[in-house]
């Protein structure tokens, strides 16, 4: 992978179509489902249910999180590690703190 593609170093990274594609799918239901909890909220359902839809939403944010940073894991950092840029590992650890507050 050229430096330009990770996003490590350039804050940017060139998916493929077939990457790009799923995740914006995932992205596009996840907003699906954000437009059905304002709908339940508009129509006052009942509480449980709206949490139950929301935590719903938060499962599907983690899964998107969980694929875009194995896709980050595999190219990018060991890309920058390879070439020997540790400090990647440094950006990794703060993603992962902010991640997984």
């Amino acid at each position: 992978m050229d430096k330009k593609d990770c996003c490590c170093s350039e804050r940017h990274k060139d998916r493929s179509e077939e990457e790009k594609k799923k995740l914006m799918n995932r992205l596009k239901r996840i907003e699906g489902q954000i437009r059905g909890i304002e709908g339940m909220v508009e129509k006052d359902a009942y509480c449980p249910d709206i949490l139950v839809q929301v935590s719903a939403v938060n499962a599907a944010l983690n899964s998107f999180n969980k694929e875009l940073l194995a896709k980050h894991i595999k190219t990018c950092v060991v890309d920058d590690i390879k070439e020997g840029h540790d400090e990647t590992i440094d950006e990794l650890v703060k993603v992962l703190q902010k991640v997984m507050k």
